[in-house]
């Protein structure tokens, strides 16, 4: 069974997928880094150049591909991937997968990518950490549809990152 880690930037997918996967013995896949590799191209470059359209197709494609090739991995998305098209259910209808919210606060969200928003380029431009929390909040209200359709939902905000680790290892497996 693959596990699939979802839920918004900042959340800890890409932590918790690496102790995930270490704990489990399994292969982790960032979604975003294998994109990256893919396609020779950062994902800001292939977001200004292409546009996001291009960007949410082949990462679509991409997903399947992973999925279609591999088994048993933890596969960490990017904060978007559910919720394009028909992504969320597709991961929903596919039984060899289960799906993991990992639900972060609006505040404990903006403090974490207050401190990397340079190396973010969907967030970059924000100036205050207001018109961040601002940019945070409507994403979360747009994308909590796709996000809480998950097979499981952490609640992260006062777990440590073994904590989710044991957690999400309780309840899938």
């Amino acid at each position: 069974m693959n596990i699939i880690l979802i839920g918004y930037m900042g959340s800890g997918k890409s932590s918790v997928g690496s102790e995930l996967a270490s704990k489990l013995n399994r292969k982790l896949v960032d979604l975003d880094d294998y994109i990256q590799k893919k396609e020779s191209s950062s994902i800001s470059k292939i977001f200004s150049e292409k546009g996001e359209i291009y960007f949410r197709k082949i990462e679509r494609a991409y997903l399947e591909q992973i999925l279609l090739e591999n088994n048993d991995i933890i596969l960490s998305t990017g904060g978007g991937t559910p919720c394009y098209g028909d992504t969320m259910q597709f991961l929903i209808e596919n039984k060899s997968l289960k799906t993991v919210y990992l639900q972060t606060s609006l505040d404990l969200l903006t403090d974490r990518l207050q401190k990397e928003k340079d190396k973010r380029p969907v967030i970059a431009h924000l100036k205050t950490k207001e018109d961040l929390n601002d940019f945070i909040r409507k994403h979360l209200f747009e994308r909590s549809y796709y996000y809480n359709q998950s097979s499981e939902k952490i609640n992260t905000d006062t777990l440590s990152i073994t904590e989710i680790t044991d957690s999400i290892i309780e309840k899938l497996l």
